[in-house]
Parts: C-alpha cells; sequence; structure tokens
C-alpha cells in the first residue's frame, strides 16, 4: 500500500481517504480466465470512480504503450504455435517494464488511480505455471519489470472455464476477433483457473475473488460492494 501525503493530491483523489492512517487506494488490477467477463467489469469499474469524483486512469496488458501495443500484436494476433512459452515470458516482461516506466508509476507518483486490465499475475499464471516456465522464474521477472510495483487490489472474476468458453463462442458474433489463448481448448482455461486460485491463495491480502458466473449486473455489485469501504461520498468532503 502506498502513502503519499494528502497535501500533493488532487482534490478528487482527496475522496480515497481510507481510515485515519490516509492510506490511499491507488493501483487496481484485473485478473481471470479468457470468457471471464474482466473486460467488461473494468469499464463499469471506471464509471462507478468517475461518478464517486474519481478520474482513473485505465489502461491494459499486454499493451498501454506504442511499444506495448506492438508487443499485443506479435503475442495475441499473431500464429501462437510461432510464439514459444519462453518467448512469450520475455515479451510479457518488456510490455510491462515500458508500461509501469511511461504509464503506470508516472500516474500514481501524480496520486492518480490506476486501473489495469490484467498485470503481472496473468504472466505468472499463463506463462509460469500453466506453460511450464517456472512460477518462481516468471515472479522473479515479474519483480525485475516493475521494479517491485505491487497492485493494492486485485479482482479475480473466477467461473468456471465451460462457462467462459460458452461467453467465448457468443463473442464472436461480435467485431472481437479471438487471440491465441481463446483458441485454446477447455482443458487449458480449467488450468488457468486452478492457477489463478492457486496464487490467490497465497496473497489473500490483496486479491478480492468475484463470482464471475453471476450476471453482469451482479459481478458489477459484487464488485461495488468489495471497493466501497474505501470510498468516501464527496459530499462528505465537502
Amino acid at each position: 500500500m502506498l502513502m503519499i501525503n494528502s497535501k500533493f493530491l488532487e482534490p478528487a483523489c482527496l475522496s480515497v481517504m481510507k481510515n485515519v492512517e490516509k492510506e490511499i487506494l491507488l493501483f487496481i488490477t484485473f485478473e481471470g480466465i479468457d470468457g471471464c467477463g474482466k473486460s467488461t467489469q473494468v469499464e463499469r469499474f471506471e464509471a462507478r470512480l468517475k461518478k464517486a469524483g474519481i478520474p482513473p486512469l485505465i489502461t491494459r496488458e499486454p499493451g498501454g504503450t506504442e511499444t506495448g501495443d506492438a508487443i499485443r500484436k506479435i503475442l495475441l494476433h499473431l500464429d501462437g504455435e510461432s510464439v514459444t512459452p519462453l518467448t512469450q515470458l520475455f515479451l510479457y516482461e518488456a510490455d510491462r517494464a515500458q508500461h509501469v516506466t511511461e504509464v503506470i508509476r508516472p500516474a500514481l507518483d501524480l496520486g492518480k488511480w490506476v486501473v489495469c486490465d490484467r498485470f503481472y499475475d496473468a504472466t505468472t499464471v499463463y506463462q509460469g505455471i500453466v506453460q511450464g516456465q517456472g512460477e518462481d522464474v516468471a515472479e522473479r521477472l515479474n519483480y525485475l519489470s516493475t521494479s517491485g510495483l505491487n497492485p493494492d487490489i486485485t479482482f479475480l472474476l473466477d467461473c468456471p472455464a465451460e462457462m467462459a468458453m460458452e461467453r467465448i463462442k457468443i463473442r464472436d458474433g461480435t467485431t472481437k476477433k479471438r487471440d491465441m489463448f481463446d483458441k485454446k481448448d477447455i482443458e487449458f482455461h480449467r488450468k488457468i483457473r486452478h492457477a489463478y486460485l492457486s496464487i490467490a491463495g497465497k496473497h489473500k491480502d490483496r486479491f478480492k475473488i468475484i463470482d464471475a458466473s453471476l450476471s453482469v449486473d451482479e459481478i458489477e455489485e459484487q464488485i461495488g460492494g468489495k471497493i466501497s469501504p474505501y470510498l468516501i461520498e464527496n459530499d462528505s468532503m465537502s
């Protein structure tokens, strides 16, 4: 948890002071298997924060920078078989190093909230655990690429792999194309879910597990209930 002197914060950010310790909840990440509804909830979370008078910086991985967008095209939109898991690992870390340096840390230094659609937990799960590059290896590289930066809260949207795959099929009717992970078989997605739950159990201090098998509105309410203790109505600050 970052500790920031309130005199350096924008007025809107003063509304997120928590308890008498004046801790500021700044960096929030969203994680989950493909098809869990994560990106939809990031959009709704942004709207909730703006309604509370908190203008967040919304970003994603891979991507978020010009360099990151180029890496994203390599990772997600080329033939997945041509990018080995070890290559994926290094590319994700390169993307993250640029992202943290160029976007995330400068925003945090200004006292802004940052909400990121995936962060280093995804690398630990996908490349480190499920694709066999080693959880410890991924975690060491995560530390190097972020210079030790950790999220304050990670929302893990959890649902059965079968349900996620059905959602991906429904999404096929939209303009969004499947990436190389969307195309994986059901067993791959089951392993991803299990790995996420495993690391969530190791980091209970920041993980908030959300039942993503529910409706979009119900999922949003769960997330809202988890974040509400950190929000103070703007009226109370006037």
